[in-house]
């Protein structure tokens, strides 16, 4: 298992000092520094450098709020943005907030005692998590069998079920074309330290179909020259002779059909399991999630063009796949469960997600960021800040439960980005009076 010191991860295309900040100070990064309280003037910053589609979404709170009402007769007293509860059921499974740890990949800034930490502190926030694709066969198999010989995954697995409360959380396990291969979720299924989620209910298993860094592309790492040859792997030289060698795994082939069967598998010979579905931005999400839903999964994730931990070529970061807001405005889930990733690291984001149809969003860069932080407890203040920001936001908009959140919360100037979702029943606490 890898290990490096702390503050090593570097991320050029994310936030990553303002997610470090937040992952040292936790809740009080929310706000300016105390020191200027009383003696400077605060306004609007303008929209940030880097931002794209969703950042340029506004919310927009009403005058009228029929829920604030409700909320008051229900407890007697005006409501506070700390009566705002986050629980959520996503995908099978119950999270105290509407957040999961997204899938982390193999190459090696992912992986060894960084994947490891932040596997115990999703466990300890009763996050659910997801375990990468290509783990098992990047990193040295299962190795369930030798303490001393455990993979990554099996240590991930270990490290979140010691921290992990009682009733909330879950362990999804992803499997792409090269883990099928290696029978990863056959290996999960029957292995003994599964056994806790398995019997709990909070195991999961995910088939990737894609992922938003490199849409319609396979997993890419970087071996050394003297790698061996697979015939399931492609490798190509970079650099000089005798150079590294970029190794590329298959994304797989799909139809509609296929992809409706291999739900079908996955719910027949895992009746124990959450059935999950990861798919990238592509032009068709509407269509290839319909299938999916309707095949029988409990979630269906869609990683968006700015998504992504592992390693691509620089065009696909750039020019390649739908941003998520467009795949989320694509996407009427119509009370099934969307879960949604990219760039994902404070509040207003999240419950712009909401706004749009998502169930719950995906932490990744932002997790391994705070985790490399801090160890023991950067992912800890960086949900902490997620979390009282984002009660805040909800509760602005007049509602007190993330599932409320709907998509006339949200505003863009000169375009359209209404998502087909009913308005909640009026009842006769919003009806005329007299």
């Amino acid at each position: 298992m890898s290990t490096a010191p702390a503050g090593t991860v570097r991320a050029s295309q994310f936030p990553e000092q303002a997610v470090r900040e937040r992952a040292r100070r936790g809740a009080a990064a929310l706000f300016p520094a105390l020191d200027q309280y009383g003696s400077a003037l605060f306004g609007a910053a303008g929209r940030a450098a880097g931002g794209d589609a969703l950042d340029d979404l506004r919310l927009v709170p009403p005058v009228f709020m029929p829920e604030r009402l409700e909320k008051l007769i229900d407890l007697g007293r005006e409501p506070l943005y700390s009566d705002v509860d986050l629980a959520t059921d996503l995908g099978g499974f119950h999270s105290p907030f509407p957040l999961y740890v997204s899938a982390f990949g193999s190459t090696q800034v992912a992986n060894g005692d960084l994947a490891v930490a932040a596997s115990r502190q999703a466990g300890s926030l009763g996050l659910p998590m997801v375990i990468g694709e290509n783990i098992v066969p990047m990193h040295g198999g299962y190795g369930r069998i030798d303490r001393e010989a455990e993979s990554v995954m099996l240590q991930r697995l270990r490290a979140y079920l010691d921290a992990v409360p009682d009733g909330v959380g879950g362990v999804v396990v992803q499997q792409s074309t090269e883990d099928a291969d290696a029978e990863v979720w056959n290996l999960v299924y029957s292995d003994p330290a599964a056994g806790a989620l398995l019997g709990s209910g909070r195991l999961g298993f995910e088939l990737k179909v894609g992922q938003g860094a490199k849409p319609g592309l396979g997993g890419m790492t970087m071996l050394p020259a003297t790698a061996p040859a697979a015939v399931r792997y492609h490798l190509q030289p970079l650099g000089a002779a005798g150079g590294p060698m970029l190794r590329s795994g298959s994304p797989g082939t799909l139809t509609d059909e296929i992809l409706r069967q291999q739900v079908r598998m996955m719910r027949n010979n895992y009746p124990r399991a959450r059935t999950w579905v990861k798919l990238h931005p592509a032009r068709d999400i509407a269509d290839a999630a319909s299938v999916a839903w309707t095949a029988g999964a409990d979630a269906v994730g869609v990683d968006g063009a700015e998504a992504g931990t592992g390693w691509a070529p620089a065009a696909f970061l750039d020019h390649v796949g739908l941003p998520l807001a467009e795949c989320l405005r694509r996407i009427a889930p119509a009370g099934r469960c969307l879960l949604g990733s990219g760039r994902l690291w404070e509040g207003t984001r999240l419950v712009k997600g909401l706004a749009m149809g998502v169930r719950a969003m995906g932490l990744g860069r932002a997790a391994l960021i705070a985790v490399d932080e801090d160890r023991d407890d950067g992912l800890r203040r960086l949900v902490e800040c997620l979390a009282l920001e984002t009660r805040m936001l909800v509760s602005a908009l007049g509602h007190y439960t993330p599932g409320a959140v709907l998509a006339e919360d949200i505003w863009a100037a000169g375009a359209d980005v209404a998502v087909t979702r009913p308005a909640p029943a009026r009842t006769a606490l919003s009806e005329p009076i007299g």
